[in-house]
């Protein structure tokens, strides 16, 4: 597991949460789970607390048991699923891992890992990207997720890159940062369906962050 840097203590850590009992556990998760589905399917604004408490199997007095508004479950979602991405794709762009592996094949394989994290749900990637606009403790998580990823990711280049090809890997990894995120969401379906297919796009993500960070035709730095 990668670790956890302390830019990212919202994104990691959320609400202390204990059950009695494993019946209340199964009942908060099963609450997640239909919240996520219908904010998905329906959107932020058309998704109401008796629809997710429906949707759950249990009533809307159980619901507001286990959350004060459909906001506070739409962020702890939306927690989850950004922490989930993060250590599924930073687990595979370690140092030793490209001292073990082809550096092109690592690369490959940890953008295609956060495509297929996009493509999970593309319709709830649109409405995160959405609330991102409106609501700041949305915008909050979304800032989070970029503040953990580019020191983790500038510290990777700063160990792989001669400082002589990538000098300033700081800066390098914001702007790999922020093409990788943009262009996954593009090709995953966040914005519509991308006009080239998925593997041509990816093979060309995969390049530009080869030559971004130094990477020859073998893969390894020079």
């Amino acid at each position: 597991m990668p670790p956890q840097p302390k830019e990212a203590g919202l994104l990691f850590v959320g609400p202390s949460r204990e059950f009695p009992q494993e019946r209340a556990r199964r009942t908060y998760e099963a609450l997640v789970d239909a919240g996520a589905r219908l904010f998905a399917r329906r959107g932020f604004d058309a998704t109401q607390t008796p629809d997710i408490a429906a949707e759950a199997g249990v009533s809307v007095g159980t619901f507001y048991r286990y959350f004060p508004d459909k906001m506070e479950m739409f962020l702890e979602i939306q927690r989850r699923h950004l922490a989930r991405a993060y250590h599924e794709v930073m687990g595979r762009l370690t140092p030793d891992r490209f001292a073990s592996v082809d550096g092109r094949a690592a690369i490959e394989d940890a953008l295609g890992v956060l495509l297929d994290h996009i493509n999970r749900s593309p319709e709830m990637q649109r409405v995160f990207l959405e609330m991102a606009l409106r609501d700041e403790r949305v915008a909050a998580l979304k800032r989070a997720f970029d503040d953990a990823a580019r020191p983790a990711l500038a510290a990777l280049i700063a160990k792989i890159a001669p400082r002589k090809q990538v000098p300033d890997p700081e800066a390098t990894a914001f702007i790999i940062h922020v093409a990788v995120v943009e262009c996954a969401i593009a090709i995953g379906g966040g914005r519509g369906a991308a006009p080239v297919a998925r593997d041509r796009a990816l093979a060309a993500l995969t390049e530009l962050v080869c030559r971004a960070v130094g990477l020859g035709e073998a893969g390894s730095t020079r």
